[in-house]
């Protein structure tokens, strides 16, 4: 099994006119493969999953397969769902596209106990060949993957390899590493990749890194690399950054910063979403100014 790590970017998902702008999102992967990023994450939270059609959603996939191939960059692919059913659907069609690997984030709105938790994933992973990473992000789900759930998946469950942590908690990143230090445990939060790569984590998913691939490329591989001086002083020079990016939902702010560093053409959000208030946009436009973006 391919356990997918090392630097990862949450892709966002361009709109142009309400729709799909399938050729700009096709030239965003193109330059995450050109800054070294090692894998793509279409769909997932950044990548506005929750308002595309499982249509859009699934050709989004189709489109990072679709670049990626013949590069040395995979495509770990959002097929998440509340659904059990619909999840292992997306799951399905992941495999079936081509994709490396599945980002599953907890089931979300219906809380289900731990019981349900650990049922939902074995099902969907064993719908399917490719690797799982299961996704933790209580703050938006309203449930938490406990330790104790996570570890009975990775020990009974073959292709579930590791956890995209996103609950903020180092402590939870550290209990998980020394009782299984075998699990992959993949950043979430980009304030704190240096922390957890330097406490045995095997890479991020990044979402700054659709705006600077080449800093987050550079910072994650140095610190699996054990320079753990050049990560964190990586890591250090984008906190202002990275802090700015969440000053309203994810993924407002990081495609408005895009689109003032010239990378997205049109700034378009699906409804609930918005674009950010004229205070965090200047706020944005000022951090903007202290980062080269290539």
């Amino acid at each position: 099994m391919n356990r997918l790590k090392g630097a990862m970017t949450a892709l966002i998902t361009p709109f142009r006119d309400g729709k799909v702008d399938e050729a700009k999102y096709g030239e965003l992967i193109e330059r995450q493969i050109e800054h070294g990023i090692d894998v793509v994450v279409p769909v997932g939270t950044t990548g506005e999953s929750a308002t595309l059609s499982h249509d859009e959603h699934k050709r989004c996939i189709e489109i990072a397969v679709e670049v990626c191939k013949g590069s040395d960059t995979k495509v770990m692919a959002g097929a998440g769902s509340n659904s059990t059913q619909e999840a292992i659907d997306l799951a399905r069609f992941a495999e079936k596209a081509g994709a490396d690997a599945i980002l599953s984030v907890s089931p979300y709105y219906n809380k289900p106990t731990q019981e349900g938790i650990y049922q939902h994933y074995r099902a969907i992973a064993e719908a399917i060949d490719i690797p799982v990473l299961l996704y933790n992000v209580p703050g938006r789900t309203g449930v938490d993957i406990k330790p104790e759930t996570l570890f009975r998946l990775f020990d009974e469950v073959e292709n579930i390899y590791g956890i995209k942590e996103a609950t903020g908690s180092i402590e939870r990143c550290v209990e998980i590493l020394a009782k299984r230090p075998d699990l992959y445990v993949i950043s979430g939060d980009d304030s704190i990749n240096y922390p957890i790569i330097a406490n045995g984590g095997m890479g991020v998913i990044s979402v700054a890194a659709n705006l600077v691939p080449d800093r987050i490329s550079m910072l994650v591989h140095a610190g699996l690399a054990g320079q753990f001086d050049t990560a964190k002083m990586i890591n250090d020079e984008l906190f202002d950054l990275n802090k700015t990016l969440f000053i309203e939902s994810n993924p407002i702010p990081i495609k408005a910063a895009m689109y003032l560093a010239g990378l997205l053409d049109t700034l378009e959000y699906r409804l609930p979403l918005v674009p950010p208030s004229p205070k965090n946009m200047e706020r944005i436009e000022e951090v903007l100014k202290r980062y080269e973006v290539v």
